[in-house]
């Protein structure tokens, strides 16, 4: 459950709304509201999208690694 928590910290601590993140992976606030919440499984192309918008990796996104910055920086 660590992939949703982190969705959202990233999104709060953007100070961005569900809605502006939804926009930008051109699905619905809700859609968007159910992958932080872990009701709905993010779709691999979703993830990626994810991972560039919050500048950081997908592995970061999915909890394999703490590290938040990409190394290729």
């Amino acid at each position: 459950m660590m992939m949703y928590r982190r969705i959202r910290d990233l999104r709060e601590d953007a100070d961005l709304t569900q809605e502006k993140v939804a926009k930008v992976l051109s699905c619905s606030r809700r859609a968007y509201c159910s992958y932080e919440l872990g009701q709905r499984d993010i779709p691999t192309d979703v993830l990626i999208r994810l991972a560039r918008f919050h500048d950081t990796t997908a592995d970061y996104l999915l909890g394999l690694t703490d590290v938040r910055e990409r190394p290729w920086k």
